[in-house]
């Protein structure tokens, strides 16, 4: 008698005996669940990538085409020697600075600059930021300080961070002291009023609830007043970030021996001017890093924020 070649598409009868005699196979439950889990991860981690990039796409596509706006713009107006009141006689072009970035990514004074203005940046925004945000928390919450302090913050806050130059010389002993307390001065006035915007900001029904519960004045700073006004010193952390890069490029074309704004300054002086427009484009994208990191703690010390704001897009 002749039998077919049993498919594997074949259901195969099981009958008791069969059953008895044929070997069963087993699965460890690691097994199972690695087996389990391991498509459903990839295709959710696939799912987060695609939905990110169809969010995405949109945003940076308008990106890469108003930046390639902007340097057609300065192509055709350095080409042409546009002069229409605005003058790019001596402008230079994309090409030259190109040129001369390409010089500069081996040079290690350039590196140095860079580096020291970091250097300044951090010290003296890390100051401002400490003092900025106990000092708002202090004259946001008690009437005492408010009196004692604010007016002397008031009457200093609309001197400009450039004229203290000369003071500021005169009252560190190093060039360096004294171009990082004038970054500081930059940055410390623009946190300081916005978190005290933050503590005024919060409900006072959370106040008073946490008073009710027995909470000191310490755990009621910094497990109330603070969390609720993350926000509004967040924002000031954004533009302080912004001012103290302005305060610190003026006291290094003024005072400064070294950073990436006497680089620019000098350049102006030997008529390099293509060292001009990349000592600019570097100032910019250090300072939109550095924004760029703001906002990232910010989402790190603010997830509930970032969960409304994709509910929201939803």
């Amino acid at each position: 008698m002749i039998t077919a070649p049993k498919s594997d598409f074949m259901p195969d009868f099981v009958t008791p005996e069969s059953a008895a005699a044929k070997p069963r196979l087993t699965f460890t439950p690691a097994a199972s669940a690695a087996t389990a889990v391991l498509p459903g991860a990839l295709r959710l981690q696939l799912q987060r990538i695609t939905s990110w990039l169809r969010g995405a796409l949109p945003g940076m596509t308008m990106t890469v085409f108003s930046l390639g706006l902007f340097i057609a713009f300065w192509y055709l107006a350095t080409k042409y020697r546009w002069d229409i009141y605005v003058r790019f006689t001596n402008i230079p072009s994309p090409g030259d600075v190109l040129t001369n970035a390409a010089k500069l990514i081996h040079s290690d004074k350039f590196y140095n600059n860079m580096g020291m203005s970091l250097r300044r940046i951090l010290i003296g925004f890390g100051i401002a930021t400490v003092l900025g945000v106990t000092f708002g928390l202090l004259i946001g919450q008690y009437r005492l300080a408010r009196g004692l302090l604010l007016p002397v913050f008031e009457v200093l806050r609309p001197i400009p961070a450039i004229a203290w130059v000369p003071m500021a010389i005169m009252l560190w002993p190093t060039n360096e002291t004294s171009i990082v307390f004038i970054t500081f001065l930059g940055s410390f006035f623009p946190i300081l009023l916005n978190t005290i915007h933050g503590v005024h900001s919060v409900d006072p029904v959370l106040v008073r609830a946490a008073r009710c519960l027995g909470t000191n004045e310490l755990a009621l700073l910094r497990q109330v007043i603070l969390p609720a006004s993350l926000p509004h010193i967040f924002t000031g952390l954004t533009i302080g970030m912004g001012v103290a890069w302005v305060s610190l490029i003026a006291a290094e074309m003024i005072s400064g021996q070294f950073g990436i704004g006497y680089f620019t300054w000098e350049a102006y002086s030997l008529i390099q001017y293509a060292d001009i427009a990349i000592g600019m484009i570097v100032i910019g994208m250090l300072g939109l890093a550095c924004s760029g990191g703001i906002r990232l703690m910010g989402n790190i010390f603010m997830p509930w924020l970032t969960s409304q704001s994709n509910r929201g897009h939803k």
